[in-house]
């Protein structure tokens, strides 16, 4: 094929163009600097209480949907339990030091609700619970550090699952509220940010849709269960967490944030959505996408409604607010948080059909609960980004400045948290703690999402604070201690918090030291002591 010197030169500066904008893009995420973001902006990171803190029913600790879930056969891989965890219960104090030692403003971190109010309501406050939490708090703050509670990370108490049927139950409204009554009068006075339910839309998606999450509900084509309706369920389940979240957030309103002049919030996770294919079709799913996952939390909360593309294609399936209810919910956040971890194509199944043929790909295309598309990971063959060691978060730095971007002209700009942002790396079976130690994929990761987020603030939105998931390797939910998002290794034979690149990388970040990894600031490495921190008085 014979091509013209106007054609050759057109191909030369399209890829000089491309070269150029890599290269600049590359410079600007080797650059990114903490002086880039607002003052006042927090850095932090981000943990769950099943995830680390371990010691299941030590000091009245009550059992968990998740204590249960987890020992039952096939749930887990490896089989492996939050039993244990990271013995935070036990450690926290030297997890303090080490957010101290990264130079860290805030920790995000979540109350387990069966520590504070093992039966709910009908039982009394396990007071040991309260002081764990106290204790926990008074040392963050002593170092700096502001607390932001999350109340509900996916746990809650298990006996509120066997006596109502958990999230199917209107009457978890009222559980919920009363445990956040609970949380605002022990822990109010000195908590400024508080954020009710973690991901309601994942917990829908894992418990009801697919059934993987406890208690585990779900039919086909999306996951096979004893029992459940993946159709409806979650509708029914989301009703009720948005109705909950409203309810503790009209409480701290009226009776502690006068008084305190804290701010309460939810946080959603939200992946950014690209259309497969170049055409109307594909473009207006990947619209869909957003809706029918952020937008079905966001929307109420802001609007006092679910979007009405959700109602176009759930019809009477998705539960309707009444008159009050709407008044209730309307407006009753006073910032977003987002979990961002990546984006994925979105393809429209109203007008083609969509068969799913890879472990990105989720099925029940063609059922309305996922506004009839499919979202996937690869484009004729082509990851949309670097993959990493979940099935579907791959690598798309520009993904969170348009996440971003969305939320701020969907909802007027309200204040938003980026709540967490994480890297996933598996458990190589024949890697040393070195290797796994020496994380440059993290660092990459971090930094070219870090960049993304500041051309977001730049172009004004208000975002105010950026948590890492996670402080350190944990209890990864159904992956078990497989997956590690942590900037400290978690050596399980020992439990030793081991420091990796990435947290020296953080550490320069948030001192201005260098940002390349050459010098690198003293972290500590905590090993086992037979007297590590307990519970006490003294």
């Amino acid at each position: 094929m014979k091509i013209s010197s106007t054609n050759y030169f057109s191909c030369l500066f399209f890829q000089c163009l491309l070269l150029f904008v890599y290269v600049n893009s590359f410079e600007e995420q080797k650059n990114v600097k903490k002086s880039e973001f607002p003052d006042g902006f927090l850095f932090g990171t981000t943990t769950s209480a099943y995830q680390i803190e371990g010691a299941v029913l030590e000091d009245g600790k009550g059992l968990s949907n998740w204590d249960v879930f987890s020992h039952s056969k096939g749930r887990i891989n490896n089989g492996d339990t939050g039993d244990v965890a990271d013995d935070h219960y036990h450690r926290f104090q030297e997890d303090v030091e080490l957010m101290h030692s990264i130079g860290l403003n805030s920790y995000r971190f979540s109350i387990s609700w069966s520590r504070v109010l093992p039966r709910g309501r009908f039982g009394k406050v396990n007071f040991a619970g309260v002081t764990f939490y106290n204790k926990l708090i008074d040392s963050l703050l002593l170092k700096g550090i502001a607390p932001f509670v999350t109340l509900n990370h996916h746990d809650h108490p298990h006996e509120l699952e066997e006596k109502y049927g958990g999230w199917l139950n209107p009457v978890m409204q009222e559980e919920f509220s009363y445990f956040a009554q609970i949380c605002f009068e022990s822990f109010g006075d000195r908590v400024k940010y508080w954020t009710t339910i973690n991901e309601p839309n994942m917990f829908a998606e894992m418990a009801y849709v697919r059934g993987v999450y406890p208690p585990a509900r779900c039919s086909a084509p999306f996951g096979n269960c004893s029992a459940g309706n993946s159709d409806t369920e979650p509708l029914v389940a989301m009703h009720n967490m948005l109705l909950a979240h409203a309810k503790a957030a009209k409480l701290y309103r009226e009776h502690f944030q006068p008084k305190h002049g804290g701010l309460i919030g939810i946080v959603v996770h939200s992946f950014m959505y690209k259309p497969l294919r170049n055409n109307d079709f594909d473009r207006d799913a990947a619209n869909r996408a957003v809706l029918f996952t952020a937008a079905w939390v966001f929307d109420p909360l802001v609007h006092g409604d679910y979007p009405p593309e959700m109602r176009k294609y759930l019809l009477d399936s998705l539960p309707r607010f009444t008159s009050d209810e709407r008044k209730l919910i309307k407006d009753s956040i006073d910032f977003m948080g987002i979990n961002h971890y990546g984006t994925l194509y979105a393809k429209d199944c109203i007008y083609s059909s969509c068969v799913c043929s890879n472990s990105s790909c989720i099925a029940g295309g063609d059922h309305p609960i996922h506004g009839y598309l499919i979202t996937l990971a690869e484009k004729d063959g082509v990851s949309i980004g670097e993959p990493t060691g979940m099935s579907r978060f791959f690598v798309v730095p520009n993904g969170m400045e348009e996440i971003v971007d969305y939320m701020k002209k969907r909802y007027h700009n309200k204040p938003m948290f980026v709540t967490e942002n994480g890297y996933a790396s598996l458990n190589p079976t024949t890697a040393q703690a070195d290797e796994l130690q020496h994380d440059t994929k993290r660092v990459e990761f971090h930094k070219s999402y870090l960049a993304s987020l500041a051309r977001a603030i730049r172009k004004g939105a208000d975002v105010r604070g950026y948590f890492i998931w996670s402080l350190m390797d944990n209890f990864e939910w159904t992956s078990g201690y497989d997956l590690k998002f942590g900037l400290y290794y978690v050596d399980r034979s020992t439990l030793d918090r081991v420091p990796k690149l990435s947290a020296k990388w953080y550490t320069d970040f948030l001192t201005n030291n260098s940002l390349n990894g050459e010098e690198t600031g003293k972290l500590i490495t905590f090993k086992y002591s037979s007297q590590a921190n307990h519970l006490s008085d003294k």
